[in-house]
């Protein structure tokens, strides 16, 4: 994957490059940085004000730690100059999306508990 990736993200540099330009190259990588710390900023409030309202009602925030979890993804994937990581990072900040994101993880996760692959343990203070 690690060899992969980078690998798929040169190619399209060089053949979209070769299409409208390095420079213009250089101007989209810029642009979606710049959306990407705006979006990533934005959003990682966002899901900071979920958590602590859920924490404040005593709620276990799962879904919005998975919601932080993929925010904090998203915006790596936007630290990585390329299009197919910007257009996976972009995809992972607007809530919408993320949401079929968060929802294939629940899934993912639910399936490893029920295989005995994971196990989840709860603690609580009774005090």
């Amino acid at each position: 994957m690690f060899l992969i990736v980078p690998i798929i993200e040169l190619y399209l540099l060089i053949k979209i490059g070769g299409v409208i330009g390095a420079l213009d190259i250089v101007l989209i990588i810029l642009i979606t940085a710049s959306l990407g710390a705006y979006l990533a900023k934005s959003q990682g409030f966002r899901v900071l004000r979920e958590i602590q309202e859920a924490t404040s009602r005593r709620y276990m925030s799962g879904n919005e730690l998975l919601h932080g979890f993929f925010v904090l993804a998203g915006s790596f994937a936007l630290l990585t100059p390329g299009f197919l990581s910007d257009i996976i990072g972009l995809s992972m900040l607007i809530p919408q999306i993320r949401e079929i994101y968060v929802k294939m993880a629940k899934g993912f996760i639910r399936k490893k508990i029920q295989n005995g692959q994971w196990q989840m343990k709860m603690y609580t203070n009774f005090r």
